[in-house]
């Protein structure tokens, strides 16, 4: 799903959940789990991200760093029944920002010829990086095309390398919140090394079935799924 159209968390958390790992350590354990696609990711798009480019991506990086680091604190120090109770409205944002993200790519392609942003745009752009990194290392689900829509507002054009980046950031929050996660020993990895094979041989199969497929229905698939998700847990 994820090479496909994204959205495999909807997935791969509800089933942690369903076998009875308690929320917060079954959110740990998910991010074990995509961040290696993640990183794999990164290292393909590696050709497409020059020095200009790292330029602007360090502060960004740094932003990632520090967000994700007190995300992932934060969700640390959430009472489990508090955090059980957030699930259904973080699968929900999550499913709608996976919906509108088409819309928000078409207006991102739409700024080819926006005017350049001054400084202070910029700094704000780091900024509401900061935010976007404290939700990446506390849930993260549909983080990516958050990361796109920044992107796009402090500047950024060409949009293979604006993914370039946002797969570089987000692995560098995934690394940092699953750092802090082990250090903390919530994550669960029986289940974790188990999902991270399966993503690995999900990732490469899908880069081929990525070709063939209409993205149309799978896309489709995945919003029902997080509805679907998301109304399990509001009744639950």
């Amino acid at each position: 799903m994820n090479a496909v159209a994204g959205g495999g968390s909807f997935i791969t958390f509800p089933s942690l959940l369903f076998t009875h790992i308690p929320a917060i350590p079954a959110n740990a354990t998910n991010t074990a789990a995509v961040w290696p696609g993640s990183v794999a990711g990164a290292v393909a798009y590696r050709k497409v991200l020059n020095r200009e480019t790292w330029r602007m991506l360090w502060p960004l990086i740094i932003m990632c760093f520090a967000g994700a680091l007190l995300g992932a604190h934060v969700l640390l120090h959430t009472p489990p029944e508090t955090f059980v109770k957030l699930i259904p409205w973080l699968l929900l944002c999550a499913t709608i920002l996976f919906a509108s993200s088409r819309k928000i790519t078409v207006w991102i392609q739409s700024r080819k010829n926006g005017d350049p942003r001054s400084r202070t745009w910029i700094a704000g752009g780091f900024a509401l990086q900061l935010v976007i990194a404290m939700y990446v290392g506390y849930f993260g689900a549909g983080a990516g095309i958050l990361i796109l829509a920044l992107l796009a507002l402090i500047g950024q054009r060409n949009i293979h390398t604006m993914n370039g980046m946002k797969t570089v950031l987000v692995s560098v929050a995934n690394a940092v919140a699953l750092g802090t996660f082990i250090v903390h020993g919530i994550v669960v990895w029986p289940q974790a090394l188990i999902m991270i094979a399966g993503s690995l041989i999900g990732g490469y199969g899908g880069a081929h079935l990525a070709q063939k497929m209409r993205q149309v229905y799978v896309r489709r698939t995945v919003i029902a799924i997080g509805l679907g998700m998301s109304i399990y847990f509001f009744i639950r």
